[in-house]
């Protein structure tokens, strides 16, 4: 299942929510305000994990739009929007955190 989340943990508790609910299959994807959690600052250890198992995403324009490419944390990989496209189609189901 692909999570979306759109909210900085600084300014919400979806990431916590969402990080109680995924799965061993679950990839996590961070759009809008959420990429703040792909910053080394903001990143749990839980989010280290996921992402070094290749399950951590981060819309790569909301990455740059922020200017937080600098301070991404190891192991989150950026995506396009059609990288954005292919999660959805390659785990099915969405589930958006806002």
């Amino acid at each position: 299942m692909l999570h979306t989340v759109n909210k900085s943990s600084f300014e919400r508790n979806s990431l916590q929510s969402c990080l109680n609910t995924i799965d061993d299959t679950s990839v996590i994807l961070f759009i809008e305000d959420g990429v703040i959690n792909a910053a080394n600052n903001a990143n749990s250890s839980m989010i280290a994990d996921l992402a070094a198992s290749g399950r951590v995403f981060a819309l790569q324009g909301d990455v740059e739009a922020r200017g937080i490419s600098p301070k991404l944390a190891d192991n989150i990989k950026l995506v396009d929007y059609a990288g954005f496209v292919d999660l959805v189609v390659e785990h099915g189901t969405a589930v958006s955190w806002v």
